[in-house]
């Protein structure tokens, strides 16, 4: 593959949008479209100035577009949801500067899925092959420390493996439907006493003259999604400094102006009695999984938070034939809920050979830590379930 020829961009919008979403595989994540990337760099959400410089490779044959790696040249480790303190202070501790780094993933998501894009018939293990050499050369030519793919999809992660990339396990949350009909059908798999603690904590909700309505497709509009905001950015200033706050008030303009707006919904908290929306959470959809993202509400109600981010979504999910749901990152709550632990992996490359070879003995290790606690998170869940793997582990 001689004749393949590299590029390299600092915006999505340099990459023609019916390429990149035909590159995207069958049932892909909505957090790969080009419309998301691009809303999350037209509001500003994701730029320069905030650590967040895109920084998207792309191969060509001729004047064919045949591959595309997305990747952001980060200043922080904000907005990644896997915690690299560890390697910051190893650095550290050896005199070297660990940013900026190189990073692969949806920006601000900890979404599994992330892999490199390729056109239809396409060599994908020659492409990938050329494009991280071309990382590791771009990486090494500007004293960058490290390239890291977060939350890489399964089936591409056999490929990058091969080319020397280290695994790092993590952990996330999911829950598995199994073909129930209703939120009733799907307490059965809770043992007795759970199962009367969320009927109670749906209770308490009634209780208090609130319902939660489920929006999506053409009920959705912009109003909609800018009240999203107010309530994501309420709960956000709630944390302080910790409160994440990355995305601003355009970018939830954006979802409404595009075709995502059919991978959106929306649960709308409202106070029965006087028809007003006191909060709100959104999630992502595609034909297989929702995703839990966002929420937020004006008032403090006991189980509210249960009730807008986890049971009305799932009771949803279960009506359109969803298979998963990914609740979001954190929580230990969730496991009480349906939810089990499973693991997720990162791939990482790092251009000092004595940090490379320390963390490179480390992770085996650490590896297996994760591994067992996430056993251990499973063997105190009140429900049954299958157990999750993970790919090539």
């Amino acid at each position: 593959m001689s004749n393949i020829k590299i590029k390299w961009h600092t915006s999505i919008q340099e990459i023609p949008k019916v390429i990149w979403n035909n590159f995207l595989k069958e049932n892909s994540t909505p957090f790969y479209k080009w419309d998301w990337l691009n809303a999350l760099e037209k509001s500003k959400s994701v730029s320069k100035k905030y650590g967040w410089q895109p920084l998207f490779l792309s191969a060509w044959s001729e004047n064919d577009l045949i591959a595309c790696a997305p990747l952001y040249l980060k200043s922080h480790s904000y907005g990644e949801f896997i915690f690299d303190n560890a390697f910051v202070q190893l650095a550290q501790d050896m005199g070297l500067q660990y940013y900026p780094k190189l990073i692969g993933m949806s920006p601000l998501s900890p979404i599994e899925g992330y892999r490199f894009l390729y056109a239809d018939g396409a060599n994908e293990i020659d492409l990938t092959q050329i494009l991280i050499s071309k990382i590791d050369s771009f990486a090494k030519q500007n004293g960058i420390l490290s390239c890291n793919f977060l939350y890489v999809d399964p089936k591409w992660m056999k490929i990058a493996e091969s080319l020397n990339c280290a695994k790092w396990v993590n952990q996330q949350s999911l829950l598995k439907l199994n073909e129930e009909k209703s939120f009733s059908d799907f307490l059965q798999k809770f043992n007795s006493n759970q199962r009367r603690n969320i009927k109670r904590e749906r209770k308490s909700i009634k209780n208090c003259g609130v319902k939660v309505e489920p929006l999506s497709g053409s009920q959705i509009n912009i109003m909609n999604l800018k009240k999203m905001h107010y309530f994501y950015e309420l709960h956000c200033s709630r944390w302080g400094i910790w409160g994440s706050k990355y995305l601003t008030e355009s970018f939830f303009a954006e979802l409404a102006s595009t075709e995502l707006k059919e991978n959106i919904v929306l649960f709308d908290v409202k106070e029965e009695e006087i028809d007003k929306t006191i909060g709100m959470s959104l999630c992502v959809k595609n034909e297989n999984m929702l995703w839990g993202r966002y929420w937020g509400s004006e008032k403090n109600i006991d189980n509210l938070h249960f009730e807008a981010c986890y049971y009305s979504p799932i009771e949803w999910a279960i009506a359109n034939k969803i298979k998963y749901f990914d609740p979001g990152a954190g929580g230990s709550h969730k496991k009480r809920r349906g939810f089990i632990a499973k693991p997720n992996a990162s791939l990482h490359r790092w251009y000092n050979l004595d940090m490379d070879s320390l963390i490179r003995k480390w992770l085996p290790k650490a590896n297996k830590l994760m591994l067992d606690q996430i056993n251990a998170t499973n063997n105190e869940v009140p429900f049954k379930f299958e157990e999750p793997k993970l790919s090539n582990t």
